[in-house]
């Protein structure tokens, strides 16, 4: 399936180059407060285990929520989609901003916890915009303009938090970056009425070849990145339906093993920093400001990774598959270097293959859902993507928590058992990634 809007013309890069922004906006407002919600929570009274439920709460709203609005993405259009989730954003970010008792801070983590799907959208808006040679090249410049937010936003909220008040400046002024947002992409270069990526709109167009008439009979959302008209007799109620529709389709394919594979990838790498920086304390002597160094260092690495899936993606003749499994298997190696590492310097070298890996692997396991899955939307996909994720930031802490009982090498060692049972799915499921990375070639 080619691109709607080849990524040559002027609006394609236009549109690109202002979802890179969007990203990196979204990521940079998030990450100045989110480090503070734990320590605001305790200023207000909050009990630990107050502050859980109310985290616990938040993750399980993300949990059933992602894969809702990205399907919904696919209904309504990307850009209507996306001003909606931005200021709904901005509003529950806006009452942290006055939140002055536990009560509000929990009602503001609601409409947070619900519409805060802003990067899946995104990269659903993106999948949209170029052919699926270009997407892992496209996808992975995102990731890194994205990252680049969450490197400088720790740093401007910790500096903002030591002020008189720092906690409410950086709340408001977090919420006058998602209002910011919001207003570049209303003001975003208009795209052809040819698609989901358009805002709503009232009528399909049919490509030149094509007519109302024609025999072929693939329905219309299949044609459409999987998308459905918005016009005047899509009322709420239809959209619901579509939604279950679209989402309970997904559901229910065949895409299990690739969804698993996510997971399992997923847990892995979250039980890799469940407990980085206790064990760093207790194997190294590592202080606070050492490992933090050791985050960004790997953070920063990660965000330059993503310009690699370009040239990576030809050196491999975009098979996403294979990509897919040698990063996986790095990401293995990776893992069990560093849960037996004996000296610092091979941390130091794990962190820096890792960050590598996952760079890639998150990048990869994207568009192979888009491709497996391209009849479904690929906001529905996305956001199914999410959801899944979400499951393994649930499980996480438990099984965290079950390793360390046995040791502080536990979870990392847990997760290279994970990994390695993903790259057997992989590898038993072979014929059938292999087989669609052949199909993308050929339609190419």
């Amino acid at each position: 399936m080619g691109a709607l809007i080849p990524k040559s013309t002027p609006n394609g890069r236009s549109l690109q180059h202002c979802l890179h922004l969007v990203g990196f906006l979204d990521l940079f407002g998030v990450s100045m407060i989110v480090p503070l919600l734990n320590h605001h929570m305790k200023s207000l009274g909050a009990s630990p285990t107050t502050a859980g439920i109310i985290g616990s709460c938040y993750g399980i709203l993300q949990l059933f929520s992602s894969s809702v609005v990205g399907s919904w993405s696919d209904i309504v259009g990307r850009r209507y989609a996306l001003i909606t989730c931005i200021l709904i954003s901005a509003l529950g970010y806006g009452l942290l901003g006055i939140s002055i008792n536990i009560y509000i801070y929990a009602i503001a983590r609601i409409p947070v916890g619900i519409f805060k799907h802003s990067l899946s959208i995104s990269k659903a808006f993106l999948s949209d915009l170029v052919s699926e040679k270009e997407r892992p090249h496209v996808m992975g410049r995102f990731n890194s303009a994205s990252s680049m937010g969450f490197i400088l936003g720790p740093v401007v909220g910790g500096y903002l938090t030591e002020l008189p008040g720092g906690f409410y400046i950086t709340a408001l002024l977090c919420t006058c970056i998602f209002i910011i947002n919001a207003g570049l992409v209303w003001m975003m270069p208009q795209t052809p009425d040819k698609g989901s990526i358009a805002a709503p709109y009232n009528h399909v167009s049919f490509p030149h070849n094509q007519t109302p008439k024609s025999d072929n009979t693939e329905p219309a959302s299949v044609k459409m990145n999987g998308s459905i008209p918005n016009n005047s007799e899509h009322t709420l109620w239809s959209q619901i339906v579509s939604v279950f529709k679209k989402v309970t389709g997904v559901a229910f394919s065949q895409m299990w093993d690739i969804f698993l594979v996510r997971l399992l990838m997923a847990v892995a790498v979250m039980l890799y920093y469940s407990n980085f920086a206790l064990a760093m304390e207790d194997r190294f002597h590592l202080t606070p400001r050492m490992t933090g160094y050791l985050i960004s260092y790997g953070s920063t690495l990660g965000a330059l990774a993503g310009f690699s899936l370009g040239p990576l993606s030809r050196l491999y003749q975009y098979n996403i598959y294979t990509m897919l499994l040698h990063s996986s298997v790095l990401t293995f190696f990776s893992i069990l270097l560093y849960s037996v590492a004996p000296k610092m310097w091979i941390v130091v070298l794990s962190s820096t293959f890792l960050a590598f890996s996952t760079s890639i692997g998150r990048t990869c396991i994207v568009d192979l859902e888009l491709t497996l899955g391209q009849k479904h939307g690929s906001g529905t996909l996305i956001g199914v993507g999410q959801s899944v994720t979400s499951v393994g930031r649930i499980l996480v802490p438990l099984f965290s928590g079950i390793a360390q009982e046995y040791s502080p090498c536990g979870p990392p060692q847990l997760g290279a058992v994970l990994a390695l049972a993903s790259i057997f799915l992989m590898y038993k499921s072979k014929s059938h990634y292999d087989g669609s990375a052949q199909s993308k070639m050929k339609r190419e």
